[in-house]
């Protein structure tokens, strides 16, 4: 197909054999993605191994570096002053590998389908289901970008910004990503800014972490101090909801359907989806390094209010470099988070109604499109400007909501990677489904734990 690049016009151009007078189906959408399609197949034709994963990558890397947001690293710093570097760091590494078993489930359903999951759950299941989870993205989404604010709010309270400064930064910024209306360079973009979540990594350097007191935690996985209580079973149910949540779901599968990547493609978004896994581990784990000596200082961390007042107590211990770090990644944490979450649900919103749901629409062709991403991002801003919120609870709540609403999406998702209609010979194998049950069944279970121990708080110590 040529490489047109008309802008903002429904009809580009007929397709060959059209009459004359015959309005073509061909959008600038389809240009654009064919265009992006033409690189790849002179690539792979050139058996350029490289730039072909230089041109394929982006959904994979940007889901899990987007999980890493503002809740889950105020949830790894928790962690990290309130148990140290013991049991959780190999804890932390076992919950992102659950997370590419779920998203490379996610990659080979989109690409082999090329529908995104909300359009899927309503054609296979029909409409309670897909209202069921629609709901279920829906709210998490919203507490989820709430949180991503409150991170922007906090990086930017240890510089003296003003909240509302931050907040209308970071709204600012959320726009001005979808003014590209074009997939590649949004994604460009965002992959970009998402590098800076690797600040977290220099800033564990100036904790002066005890290198072998580390290997030995990932090696041997150290008893928990303290043993099971209920502050234990929420950080648990935290971490996990820190790398395995719903919107990751529907965010992936549509960005590799807006991407147009085939089954052709499965090997390049399996490595992204590996590649995003072990760098967002890693910047995962330097978070939990990083706060680790206000554990060793015995510095209680239960009323603090936000990332902020993390950065400030661990001043004294990182230096003003290494806190300036941790509160620049903060900012960084839920600003490429509010852009992908609010592309997730404009996506799935677009799939549900059957309307135009794409980053290379123009605005008028993808009004409801970008009307969610912005207006869901506008609701989430002003909620975090309400004054008095409990900040940090509603940042460590979030991530446990999270898991709690991962059981029913895994369960559609493995129901959908199983259907043999639609995958034929990417359905999953007896591996995957292993996996992938396993995943589903722990998460339920450690739900349930929860359930219980809220209820019957005696069951535990304090």
């Amino acid at each position: 197909m040529p490489n047109v690049m008309a802008r903002d016009r429904r009809v580009i151009r007929k397709p060959p054999g059209a009459r004359r007078g015959e309005a073509s189906d061909v959008t600038r959408e389809d240009i654009l993605r064919a265009d992006d399609r033409r690189k790849v197949w002179a690539t792979r034709a050139k058996g350029g191994r490289l730039r072909l994963l230089w041109l394929l990558i982006g959904p994979g890397v940007l889901v899990m570096l987007g999980e890493n947001d503002g809740p889950s690293m105020v949830s790894y710093a928790t962690t990290g002053a309130t148990y140290g570097i013991g049991f959780f760091i190999p804890f932390i590494l076992l919950t992102f590998l659950m997370a590419f078993v779920v998203q490379e489930m996610t990659v080979r359903l989109g690409a082999a389908t090329h529908r995104g999951h909300a359009q899927l759950i309503f054609e296979r299941f029909g409409p309670f289901w897909g209202y069921f989870a629609m709901g279920d993205l829906v709210a998490g989404n919203l507490l989820t970008l709430v949180t991503e604010f409150i991170a922007i709010q906090a990086g930017g309270l240890y510089f003296g910004i003003p909240p509302w400064v931050s907040v209308a930064c970071g709204v600012a910024l959320v726009t001005a990503s979808l003014a590209y209306r074009r997939y590649w360079t949004w994604e460009r973009a965002v992959l970009a800014l998402a590098a800076f979540n690797l600040l977290f990594i220099p800033a564990a350097f100036f904790a002066q972490p005890d290198g072998a007191a580390l290997a030995r935690a990932i090696a041997t996985w150290r008893p928990l101090p303290g043993g099971i209580t209920i502050a234990f079973v929420t950080l648990v149910l935290a971490n996990v909801g820190a790398t395995v949540t719903p919107w990751m779901i529907f965010f992936q599968q549509s960005a590799v359907v807006d991407k147009g990547l085939t089954a052709a493609d499965l090997a390049q978004g399996r490595l992204d989806t590996a590649i995003g896994a072990a760098v967002a581990a890693a910047a995962a784990i330097a978070t939990v390094v990083a706060a680790a000596p206000l554990f060793a200082n015995h510095i209680d961390v239960t009323n603090f209010a936000s990332g902020a007042d993390f950065a400030t107590a661990l001043r004294p211990v990182l230096g003003k470099a290494g806190a300036t770090l941790f509160a620049l990644g903060m900012i960084e944490a839920g600003s490429v988070a509010a852009m992908t979450i609010s592309t997730s649900s404009a996506y799935a919103m677009g799939e549900t109604v059957h309307s135009r749901h794409s980053l290379n629409l123009s605005f008028h062709q993808g009004g409801l499109f970008y009307a969610v991403a912005i207006v869901s991002t506008l609701a989430a801003a002003a909620i975090v400007l309400i004054p008095g919120a409990p900040l940090l609870a509603l940042v460590l709540t979030v991530n446990v909501i999270a898991t709690l609403l991962m059981a029913p999406a895994l369960l559609l998702l493995l129901l959908l990677v199983n259907d043999q209609e639609i995958m034929g010979a990417y359905a999953n194998g007896w591996l995957s489904n292993l996996a992938g049950g396993t995943i589903a069944v722990l998460i339920a279970i450690v739900g349930a734990i929860y359930g219980v121990i809220t209820v019957f708080p005696g069951l535990l110590g304090n």
